[in-house]
């Protein structure tokens, strides 16, 4: 049997799954599932256990490995799942030879006894992040490129820098290299990816920005359609990326921001490097230089200490900020963070505010959709008969076209989740 990965988690994961499917197939591996966790929630970390335990089920002769965040962060407690034959780190996961049947082992840093079913490094030891040339990517129209990895910040409520390492970048013209290989295999959009793709550059020579790094790219590959960003931080935005923004259109219409919160004091206990003013600021500025610019963002629920008054300033960031796409999250304390340490908001509470957060999100994208019928978009047609507008809509076309192909459509109408086609 072929070699299976299940991905959870950030569209960073997507990219780093496919470089490993490949890494084994290359390795002569079969028969092998490989799970890549993601630990940004508690519920994601179960969610991956519970596959595990599936995938055992359904394959007890498949060899299953656990990598990833949440098998970097809990080596020991993947390990002693009897679904799992090895665990392997977010460093040693993109290094070829991990994927051999002899692959060496690699002791760890944390004064733990080895096991030969673990082969996880201290990821906060790494200092470099190796490009993974990719020519297309399997089952995906649209293909996501790692410009960066790790984070050098300390969110109170995240985990992610203890699974990641700290930041590091790959060589500009390594980026320019593979987008140009995807474009010539036909690939139609390119997403940029990273744990902070916004911070982009520090660690090089030079410190390009991420806005130098879009226009090297758009600059040296003009056979490339589109070019996408991924989950962005307000405060790291440069002005040569406001300018791609304002000249060039491959750049798509849609950014996701991460502002987390609407509320300042929120924003200073969770330790984030925006407020409410600037995050609203950025909208409009971006607003104004690119009329139709959309734009989404992750917002928590409940994180500790909130009031039923901070809450209201988050509700009132949606229409403030105009966001039509939300990844809402109810706040679930990790191990080891400053939050989980913080007084607690009652579950229930922070499940209530959550759903409250989706509904006004859900009204504000149905709103959005309802807008641009009777317009004409561009389309990037993917599986089953959808396709992504420029500015990420969900577009379903009632025959299904060729998929990989950008085409110009009529909207007739929009359902509760995604525009259709005429």
């Amino acid at each position: 049997m072929a070699v299976d990965v299940l991905t959870f988690g950030c569209r960073l994961n997507i990219h780093e799954s496919e470089a490993m499917r490949r890494a084994a197939e290359a390795a002569g591996r079969d028969n092998l599932i490989i799970v890549n966790t993601c630990a940004v929630t508690a519920e994601a970390t179960r969610q991956a256990r519970q596959a595990i335990r599936r995938m055992r089920r359904e394959r007890p002769d498949a060899t299953i490995v656990a990598t990833g965040c949440a098998a970097q962060i809990e080596p020991d407690a993947f390990a002693a799942m009897p679904e799992v034959d090895r665990v392997i780190g977010n460093a040693e996961k993109m290094r070829a030879d991990a994927w051999r049947k002899d692959a060496p082992e690699t002791v760890r840093a944390f004064g733990l006894d080895v096991s030969a079913r673990i082969a996880v490094s201290d990821i906060m030891e790494v200092r470099d992040t190796a490009p993974f040339m990719l020519d297309a990517f399997e089952q995906h129209t649209r293909a996501f490129i790692k410009a960066q990895d790790g984070c050098d910040h300390r969110c109170t409520f995240c985990i992610i820098p203890y699974g990641r390492g700290p930041s590091r970048s790959v060589p500009m013209g390594a980026i320019v290299d593979q987008v140009r290989r995807l474009a010539s295999a036909g690939v139609k959009e390119v997403v940029l990816t990273g744990v902070d793709v916004t911070s982009y550059g520090a660690d090089l020579p030079g410190a390009p920005t991420l806005g130098a790094l879009v226009a090297q790219i758009l600059k040296h590959v003009p056979e490339l359609p589109r070019l996408r960003l991924s989950s962005i931080d307000v405060a790291e935005i440069d002005p040569l990326l406001l300018e791609s923004f304002a000249t060039e259109t491959r750049l798509m219409p849609y950014l996701h921001l991460s502002l987390q919160a609407g509320d300042d004091l929120i924003l200073k206990r969770m330790k984030r490097r925006h407020n409410r003013a600037q995050a609203i600021s950025f909208c409009a500025r971006l607003r104004e230089i690119r009329p139709d610019i959309v734009f989404g963002a992750d917002l928590i629920a409940g994180f500790p200490t909130e009031t039923g008054d901070h809450f209201e300033r988050s509700l009132q960031l949606i229409d403030e900020c105009g966001l039509t796409h939300l990844h809402v999250f109810s706040y679930s304390p990790r191990s080891g963070t400053p939050a989980a340490r913080m007084p607690q908001v009652a579950r229930e509470v922070a499940r209530e505010r959550a759903k409250r957060l989706i509904e006004k999100g859900e009204a504000a994208r149905r709103a959005h959709m309802e807008r641009l019928v009777g317009r004409r978009l561009r389309v990037l047609t993917e599986a089953n008969g959808f396709g992504r507008a420029e500015d990420f809509s969900l577009v379903k076309f009632s025959a299904p076209p060729r998929r990989g192909e950008i085409m110009e459509t009529d909207i007739a109408s929009c359902e509760r989740d995604h525009l259709i086609a005429a």
